[in-house]
């Protein structure tokens, strides 16, 4: 005589579970290409309010050139631009030169507004970098050292310090590094991108980059490298304090929010040290809303750029659009301004993308 066996039921799933499962990839890509197609919006919107505001004051032939020709002249240069048109047809007209890639021709030197965005994009773009390691060398450390040493005096310096740090503002910070490093101890230079003889070893490059930091590598003498690095280190720390301070209080809140959960006071009630739990448990879940405000300090760093660039003479969009902004030079300003914008949009969307990747709670 045999028995069955029964097999027993398997656990029920909690309601939705399997489903989630199931879709979560699907679920990733619909939030990936809804971030994507928000970037056509978000651009369009920026193109169209920097036209507006530069129409404001009028035709950009007349803002940049107005005193130095005569009536006439302004009026067939005017003419020739199309700006007599009506303004909705410059305005579509614009828009589709942008889809293009062509943005104007500036009217102070006349030169197509793509090449200046090629010539200078690379030198912002080095500077953002620096400053961005800047920030996460000074932010995260600092915010960590905070959590640790939380309602201690250590912990009121660093939050001093970082509103200091965000505070201060950027051209202010520049020129007091100028002073101390460079008037007054003489160990770094003062302004530039580089050296007179480093300058020229670049421009002998058969294929430079316009970023100097791989350029020098290019040219094979480490002289060059150090050389530039010299040069990259006050702008770098002047434009990444601004950051520091916003990634150190935000480590700082993260770090002691995490030590608060359940599975870190478990590891505490088995022996494990302060130091450790912080170094180990609450460092990676408190880079996370660094990773997704990111996005939003480039738009900051960008804008930051063009008082840091100015300050130093670090010859790159910032540089220029200051420059172009002092000849009233819009067309000019219109396709600094834009790609700026297209560079912020796509920064966050790779961010966004790099946040749900790592944190799948961004998409649900």
């Amino acid at each position: 005589m045999t028995t069955s066996v029964i097999p027993a039921e398997a656990p029920a799933s909690p309601p939705g579970t399997r489903r989630r499962k199931a879709g979560g990839g699907g679920q990733l890509g619909r939030y990936l290409i809804v971030r994507l197609l928000l970037i056509i919006p978000t651009v369009f919107i920026l193109v169209t309010m920097v036209f507006i505001l530069m129409r404001t004051i009028g035709d950009p032939i007349t803002a940049a050139l107005g005193g130095r020709l005569s009536a006439a002249q302004l009026q067939e240069r005017i003419h020739a631009a199309g700006y007599d048109r009506p303004i909705l047809v410059q305005y579509f007209e614009y828009l589709g030169q942008i889809f293009t890639g062509n943005f104007g021709t500036t009217i102070s030197d006349n030169q197509p507004v793509t090449k200046v965005l090629l010539t200078y994009g690379g030198a912002t773009l080095e500077l953002a970098f620096y400053a961005l390691i800047v920030a996460f060398i000074v932010g995260i450390p600092l915010g960590m050292l905070a959590a640790y040493f939380r309602d201690k005096w250590p912990d009121a310096i660093f939050r001093v310090f970082a509103i200091l740090c965000y505070a201060t503002p950027v051209f202010f910070a520049g020129l007091l590094l100028k002073l101390v490093f460079s008037v007054w101890l003489g160990i770094l230079p003062v302004s530039g991108r580089a050296s007179t003889s480093t300058e020229l070893d670049i421009e002998l490059l058969p294929h430079p980059t316009g970023i100097y930091l791989i350029d020098a590598i290019q040219t094979g003498n480490p002289a060059n490298l150090a050389d530039v690095l010299a040069h990259a280190i006050l702008p770098g720390i002047a434009l990444g304090l601004l950051t520091a301070g916003i990634f150190l209080r935000l480590v700082r809140t993260n770090v002691i929010g995490t030590l608060s959960a359940d599975y870190v006071d478990a590891a505490r009630s088995r022996g494990v040290s302060e130091y450790r739990l912080v170094r180990r448990h609450a460092y990676k879940p408190a880079l996370i809303p660094i990773i997704t405000v990111i996005g939003l300090q480039i738009a900051l760093l960008l804008g930051g750029a063009v008082l840091t660039e100015t300050t130093f003479e670090w010859k790159g969009l910032g540089f220029m659009l200051a420059q172009y902004l002092g000849a009233r030079d819009f067309v000019a300003v219109q396709g600094i301004v834009a790609l700026l914008a297209v560079v912020v949009a796509v920064t966050n969307f790779i961010v966004d993308v790099i946040a749900a990747l790592i944190d799948p709670r961004v998409r649900y």
